[in-house]
């Protein structure tokens, strides 16, 4: 089976290798000849430059405008499908947005999943991800292999284009909250002179605890900001989350005050670095040292 991943970032890389693990005939797309490098594997620029007759193009792109660039735009994707070949669809986006790229396929006879992921890089790399996806019958059929190669579950949403969307909006609200909480937490901890190891520990051991905590002041811990998920990915998710409830006519104070704070980081010149540090905004404020920094505690991976 011809595929091909469309953005080898942290997820996209991820995703490709493990496709390509599971047997699949893998082309990894990406403008950054250094991505496609680390891919290491038969890699493109564009979607023009695939081989023809792809069946399954999954799109791993950072939004809604650079999946429809990469896949409908001048040298883009579409055309290398076979006909009946399935677009599988894996970027953020809005609901009305994934319903207009699948009417796009749609109306060049291809199929098309809409197929938000959640997991991180290590899930991606490990094939595991969880897939948040809605389409027809048959795009579902034709995704499995790829699905099977990447997914640890796959949440089959219904029918419609829009509603895997949706659902990872609602999504992007937990994470970007749960982030920024975990931030102010450590922040506190950190303010009140407490041993930032001995509060992570503490607090994965009992009822405070959640995965984000977990995970993401494990960087902070390591004092390494590099962006497996850069800040200014929630200041467009949780942009997303204020445009679907205004929608919705539903009030989101949390992701409000959670938007502001990767706004702030962003601010600061830091959103391009690791959103488990939108921790500096609270230190901007308050002065602490961060692990690693003078001042502050040994930087080290958690146990």
């Amino acid at each position: 089976m011809k595929t091909a991943v469309i953005g080898l970032g942290s997820m996209g890389g991820g995703v490709a290798a493990s496709a390509l693990r599971a047997g699949l005939d893998v082309t990894g797309v990406d403008p950054s000849e250094a991505a496609r490098q680390r891919f290491g594997n038969r890699a493109v620029a564009r979607g023009a430059d695939l081989d023809a007759g792809q069946d399954v193009v999954l799109v791993l792109t950072v939004n809604a405008a650079q999946a429809g660039a990469a896949l409908f735009g001048e040298g883009g994707a579409a055309a290398r499908l076979t006909p009946g070949g399935v677009v599988v669809c894996s970027a953020t986006m809005a609901p009305g947005d994934a319903r207009k790229l699948a009417a796009e396929a749609e109306a060049m006879g291809l199929l098309y999943l809409d197929a938000p992921v959640s997991g991180g890089a290590v899930a991606a790399r490990e094939g595991r991800m969880t897939v948040m996806a809605s389409g027809s019958e048959a795009a579902f059929t034709a995704a499995k292999p790829m699905l099977d190669a990447v997914a640890g579950r796959v949440w089959n949403l219904g029918a419609e284009p829009g509603q895997g969307a949706a659902m990872k909006v609602v999504h992007q609200l937990l994470a970007g909250v749960h982030i920024a909480a975990a931030a102010e937490a450590m922040a506190l901890a950190l303010r009140a002179g407490l041993d930032p190891h001995t509060v992570y520990g503490v607090v994965n051991d009992a009822a405070g605890a959640s995965w984000m905590f977990k995970n993401r002041m494990a960087h902070v811990l390591a004092g390494d900001d590099t962006p497996l998920s850069a800040g200014d990915i929630f200041v467009k998710d949780l942009g997303l989350v204020e445009a679907m409830a205004r929608e919705a006519s539903l009030p989101v104070p949390l992701a409000a005050q959670a938007l502001q704070l990767f706004v702030a980081q962003r601010a600061m010149g830091q959103g391009g670095r690791d959103d488990a540090f939108v921790l500096r905004v609270w230190q901007a404020i308050a002065g602490f040292a961060l692990p690693g920094e003078p001042g502050g505690a040994e930087a080290r991976k958690p146990d």
